[in-house]
């Protein structure tokens, strides 16, 4: 008995499967066309160029305290050269703070300039999920084998273009 309701549920499930439709949309294409994501990118890659400078200073100014250290690290007495050594540690503790610090913000700074692109890209896709009556859409990138489905690419890439400009209208 408990056999054969399995094999009902299965059966009902794959029949409910097998009625459902399937598409599929190409997520990096989306992403390469949107003039938002192009504006992120840069935006982002600016927010990185002036951390690696202010970085790049900052080890300078490091290295230049460590030679001017070791030229006069034989004359210090002991308990000079101890204070000596701490403050060194402690300028390379902030330079990786500052380091770590930056990363964050980084990705910070890149989860706030994405959530609205991957938003707009969720509602083209429930858009056209709708119009189509599909019930699933998958990403390509993320699928390992498929053979077959509805190509929704274009479609969502005409809804996301309409929802872009209008966000990039609305600023």
């Amino acid at each position: 008995m408990k056999n054969i309701l399995i094999a009902i549920s299965l059966i009902i499930s794959a029949s409910s499967f097998a009625q459902s439709k399937i598409g599929h949309v190409n997520s990096q294409i989306l992403l390469d066309t949107l003039e938002s994501r192009k504006q992120a990118i840069k935006e982002l890659d600016a927010y990185k160029l002036e951390g690696m400078k202010e970085l790049q200073e900052m080890n300078k100014a490091f290295e230049a305290a460590y030679v001017i250290f070791q030229q006069k690290e034989k004359d210090l007495s002991p308990v000079l050269l101890k204070m000596e050594q701490e403050k060194m540690g402690r300028k390379q503790q902030e330079l990786e703070a500052r380091q770590q610090e930056l990363e964050k913000g980084l990705q910070i700074y890149n989860d706030e300039l994405n959530k609205p692109i991957l938003d707009r890209i969720t509602k083209a896709i429930e858009i056209v999920a709708d119009r189509k009556k599909i019930n699933y859409i998958i990403d390509e990138s993320a699928t390992l084998y498929s053979k077959g489905g509805i190509d929704c690419t274009a479609e969502v890439m005409v809804e996301l273009l309409r929802l872009d400009a209008d966000s990039i209208k609305n600023k």
